[in-house]
């Protein structure tokens, strides 16, 4: 299949501004901005035809240039990843995928994409696939401790005896009854923020209005749901280190971490 990978990236975040921009440190101590780690974890990934960086402000082109990865400039109206993954499809050559590899998703191992690819071709049902993965109950108390801080500290996704998404939550998901989390894995799958996306799933994502549910959560993937588009839900093996998405600055020491556990430079 013709794969394409795009990455879409904003400046204008509410809860964390600039973060494309925000230089993080890896495992030599050599500092790179957040996108452009996102891309050379997106380089990693098999299988593909093409990487490029979707986004509406110049300092972020203007970066993605300095390191030599193609950028689709998009509209400042786009209100999320997917639909400007949906507006930079006219200006890509007829791909049968496109992955949306989100900008902060910088330790995303390329097996997790890998697995939607092959998802993708062997189910001609799925118009869209997204993988998750189980926690550790330890990493389950420390969601569960941001959560009562009030901090956003990953999405949890539910699925269907098929394995199609049932919800997608900032809340954790399911509910934990007592000693739920007594074995070394817990019950619930940590949703990892990437995506592979028949062209179809993209013109219907954009023809669909945002829901009451999409706004509270803030997740743009509930408008697949709402739509009716059958999302795969692909589990992907635990990695070793801790995977965390950078949402706001108190992620920056967790994920550098991250990257010197994961030993990336």
């Amino acid at each position: 299949m013709n794969t394409v990978i795009l990455i879409p990236a904003r400046y204008a975040s509410s809860r964390y501004p600039g973060k494309p921009l925000v230089e993080l440190k890896g495992a030599g101590g050599a500092a790179k901005p957040l996108i452009q780690r996102s891309v050379e974890a997106a380089l990693k990934v098999s299988g593909v035809s093409g990487v490029y960086v979707t986004t509406d402000d110049e300092r972020i082109a203007d970066a993605c240039t300095k390191f030599g990865v193609g950028v689709i400039m998009t509209s400042p109206e786009c209100r999320n990843g997917t639909e400007r993954c949906a507006e930079a499809l006219a200006s890509l050559h007829d791909p049968d995928l496109v992955i949306n590899f989100q900008g902060d998703a910088l330790l995303t191992p390329p097996g997790f994409v890998e697995a939607l690819i092959a998802r993708m071709r062997d189910d001609s049902d799925a118009l869209v696939a997204t993988p998750a993965m189980r926690l550790r109950s330890d990493e389950v108390r420390v969601l569960q401790a941001e959560e009562a801080a009030g901090r956003v500290g990953g999405t949890s996704v539910v699925t269907d005896a098929q394995g199609y998404a049932l919800y997608f939550s900032k809340r954790l998901i399911p509910y934990l009854p007592k000693h739920a989390l007594d074995e070394r894995m817990s019950p619930v799958r940590l949703h990892v923020g990437v995506y592979a996306y028949r062209p179809e799933a993209l013109e219907r994502y954009v023809a669909t209005p945002a829901s009451e549910l999409e706004t509270l959560e803030g997740l743009e993937q509930l408008r697949f749901l709402v739509a009716g588009v059958p999302m795969a839900v692909v589990d992907v093996e635990t990695p070793p280190f801790a995977m965390r998405e950078l949402n706001n600055p108190e992620d920056v020491e967790p994920i550098e971490q991250a990257l010197i556990d994961s030993g990336l430079e």
